[in-house]
């Protein structure tokens, strides 16, 4: 299996999932909306987590569509009681695991191959998975930007920098790249999709809201390795309470939704 810094079996793993959906689902059901997404669809989301979007697109493609929700650990998407036989949850490691070939009118990921460091060659299989004109959307952060806005002195938002900038150093240590948000459309377009286009959106952050406390879940669940570079029990305790200030402000993780189609005339598909 893949390596993953923010384990799904941990418990801070539902927090971490409502900060995102809250935060990002609108955004993604927008931009999934753009693909013209329709009834009789059949759709991959990969890296389903807690199911929602996956759930949303079994919606909109109704019956006569196909929607499978994958994850490397779903025991969170199975908590759903009960899904319509259209909309299938699958255990599926998207490293090592096959997916049928030219099947599928729409896949998305949202967050996972910035996790992985096979992503190149998982994009290959992505664009394999898809039927001649299908489309793909890949959602991931540009963790390189995330200035603070405001904050109650110079010290409090340096010790943030500096507590966020450890975390994405465990990021890279586990093989994940944070700027994948930014090389993630050129990677597309290596991959051979076209009518390619990405958007980016961010949002403000205050202390306190549903948004930071993603930061307060991820510091939670590496505390053992960020310890083990350097950074304090004080420095720990102190940045949890900067998140549920109301006078600090910081720039939310930019969501960058880069999509493309696969032609209708590939070397694949010929």
């Amino acid at each position: 299996m893949s390596r993953y810094l923010f384990d799904n079996a941990d418990a801070q793993t539902p927090g971490r999932f409502s900060a995102l959906e809250t935060c990002y689902d609108a955004v993604s059901r927008r931009r999934l909306e753009l693909t013209g997404l329709a009834p009789g669809w059949r759709c991959l989301e990969v890296g389903g987590g807690g199911g929602s979007l996956g759930d949303w697109l079994g919606e909109r493609v109704g019956p006569d569509g196909e929607v499978t929700i994958t994850d490397i650990d779903p025991r969170w998407a199975q908590q759903v009681p009960q899904r319509p036989p259209h909309v299938r949850l699958l255990r599926h490691d998207i490293v090592t695991d096959p997916l049928p070939t030219a099947h599928y009118d729409l896949i998305h990921a949202r967050l996972v191959l910035l996790h992985l460091p096979e992503r190149l060659p998982v994009l290959d299989s992505l664009v394999k998975a898809l039927r001649p004109g299908g489309s793909l959307l890949l959602e991931e952060f540009d963790c390189g930007w995330t200035p603070v806005l405001a904050a109650p002195t110079g010290a409090a938002a340096a010790l943030f920098e500096r507590v966020v900038r450890a975390l994405h150093t465990q990021v890279e240590k586990a093989g994940g790249d944070p700027l994948w948000g930014r090389r993630v459309l050129g990677a597309m377009a290596r991959a051979g999709l076209t009518d390619l286009t990405a958007s980016t959106y961010a949002e403000s952050w205050p202390g306190g809201s549903p948004g930071i406390d993603l930061h307060r879940v991820n510091i939670e669940q590496t505390a053992d390795r960020l310890r083990a570079d350097g950074i304090t029990d004080p420095e720990l305790t102190a940045f949890r309470a900067l998140l549920q200030d109301p006078a600090f402000v910081v720039n939310s993780y930019p969501l960058i939704s880069a999509r493309g189609r696969r032609p209708e005339t590939d070397s694949e598909s010929a």
